[in-house]
This record gives C-alpha cells, sequence and structure tokens, in this order.
C-alpha cells in the first residue's frame, strides 16, 4: 500500500525555496493537499504542504526542526531522477539563491557563475569601496 514519507532537509527559507524549485523549471504551487499516488479519493491519504511540484511531491514545515521536509510517495515517484538525487538539486538550487541573495544584501554583486564538471558552483563577487 502508498503512503507518504518525509524526508529532511536544512531548507529554512520558504521564498528561497521556490526560487530553487522554479531555477530547476518546476510548476511550483503554494499550500497544496498531497494524494498518494497522485489519486484523489476518499480511500486515499492525503498531506498538506506549504509548496508542491505535483500532486504528490511537496515540502512541508516541520516546527521541531525549524526547516522544510520533502513528502512524497516514494512507492509512486515517477521523476527522472532518483529522490535522492532530487534532493541534491534543490538544496544545491537553494544554495546558489542563498548565496545570491545574502550578497545582493551585503552589498556584492555576482561577477562570475560557473558549474562544474562535478555539478559543484563557483561564484566570483565583487563590491565597489
Amino acid at each position: 500500500m502508498s503512503h507518504f514519507s518525509t524526508i529532511k532537509t536544512q531548507i529554512k527559507e520558504k521564498p528561497l525555496l521556490i526560487e530553487a524549485l522554479q531555477l530547476l523549471q518546476y510548476n511550483v504551487k503554494e499550500d497544496q493537499t498531497l494524494h498518494v499516488g497522485g489519486t484523489h479519493g476518499v480511500d486515499h491519504p492525503t498531506f498538506d504542504t506549504e509548496v508542491s511540484i505535483t500532486s504528490d511531491i511537496g515540502f512541508r514545515w516541520n516546527k521541531n526542526t525549524e526547516s522544510y521536509e520533502l513528502v512524497t510517495d516514494l512507492e509512486t515517484w515517477n521523476q527522472n531522477i532518483s529522490v535522492d538525487r532530487f534532493i541534491d538539486k534543490v538544496t544545491q538550487q537553494y544554495a546558489r539563491v542563498t548565496i545570491h541573495n545574502t550578497m545582493k544584501n551585503m552589498g556584492f554583486e555576482v561577477a562570475e557563475e560557473w558549474e562544474m564538471d562535478d555539478n559543484s558552483i563557483e561564484i566570483t563577487v565583487n563590491r565597489w569601496v
């Protein structure tokens, strides 16, 4: 029987999570109810999320850890990448937008940015004083 699983993340800022998902070209919806296997019905469990990308993949706020956690049905996962790789990609983009926003707030601007062969990202920033 299908059921929802939750996977911890270190993601704490909803606007930055949304921006990260959009950078990965997901259609983001807020305040949605997820359905096991993406189906709607009386006998199928549901789960409320703050951010979702499909009817069975989303993120909910965990007040105990003060972070968002991925909520999905692992048995019906139908993305073209594994769950672990999905979390890695979202976390990387979340870090990217966090760095961009932090640097902007500190008066820096991004001069160059590269994605390396090992999937790491190098960012060069500068600030005129």
